[in-house]
């Protein structure tokens, strides 16, 4: 019997958006795939319906609202339960509002055979209105992380941000510092090496943390721009503005914290706390002004 390829995405009422996810993706690789969407409290029935339609896909029900790489841990988990039906040297972790291009799946596979030691493979992404979505940056630094957030929406143009997003080079193939967890191919043993995804994120950074951590363990995260996906970036956030900025500024917190542990960083750390907690409040009346 051959195994299928584990495919996990995290399903909180999806809608349409699964739909297209699960009709594009048997054709992004000539392998069998097993799609389980690790579901954390949806209630339009839209993954129970993916799951009825096609017969490659489970619904995973994950007992309530986890969060983003708790969910993805349990389904991986569930993943190494059955390795008579899954293959278990790699699992692709994607969003569910993603479409595939044909083949963008085999791309990142192939890629995988090129870099032996490379943990995390990701795809180019282009987003709704046609541009490319900067996945592939450097691990963000402290200074470069307070620059963009500070000069990022006067100045875009401004070095620090520059450095953020590192997107000069989106058509190498290329190591990057970390991948957007939008669709990440990942190596089962680098990833179960360092307990899958930290489950302290609920949402956001998850990703800038796992490729960090790679890097840290002698792995490498490989951009593949020949693998092409689509993805209608962010339409979950602009539903829920306020809960999705402050768990996106909790999230930058506990990265920078996890970072500059010692005592006598003690002060950074406050000053961080201070100021993203200022930046939230601020980013939080935007978007309320926005939504009226």
């Amino acid at each position: 019997m051959t195994t299928r390829l584990p495919v996990v995405t995290v399903t909180y009422s999806p809608g349409d958006h699964l739909r297209r996810f699960v009709e594009t993706l048997p054709g992004s690789t000539t392998r069998p795939v097993g799609l389980v969407m690790a579901d954390n409290g949806s209630t339009d029935g839209a993954p129970e319906a993916a799951a009825a339609a096609h017969d490659f896909a489970e619904f995973f029900p994950t007992g309530g609202n986890l969060g983003y790489g708790t969910a993805i841990n349990r389904a991986v988990t569930e993943i190494s339960r059955r390795p008579a039906e899954f293959d278990q040297e790699f699992v692709l972790v994607v969003n569910p509002d993603v479409r595939f291009e044909p083949g963008s799946v085999d791309a990142l596979l192939e890629a995988a055979h090129r870099w032996p030691r490379a943990a995390a493979f990701g795809p180019k992404i282009a987003e709704t209105d046609g541009s490319v979505y900067p996945s592939a940056r450097a691990v963000p630094r402290l200074g470069a992380g307070i620059g963009h957030a500070v000069l990022g929406p006067v100045w875009p143009g401004n070095p620090w941000t520059a450095h953020y997003l590192d997107d000069s080079d989106m058509d190498s193939e290329r190591p990057a510092g970390w991948l957007s967890g939008s669709c990440l191919l990942l190596r089962r043993e680098a990833f179960d090496a360092l307990g899958g995804f930290d489950e302290r994120y609920f949402m956001y950074l998850e990703d800038v943390d796992l490729g960090d951590r790679l890097g840290r363990a002698g792995w490498q995260s490989i951009f593949v721009p020949s693998s092409v996906i689509h993805h209608d970036q962010g339409h979950a956030a602009r539903t829920v503005p306020e809960f999705t900025l402050r768990a996106h500024h909790r999230s930058a917190y506990l990265f920078q914290a996890d970072r500059h542990p010692n005592a006598w960083q003690a002060p950074i750390r406050w000053a961080l706390r201070a100021g993203l907690e200022l930046r939230c409040r601020l980013a939080i009346r935007s978007a309320r002004r926005d939504l009226r």
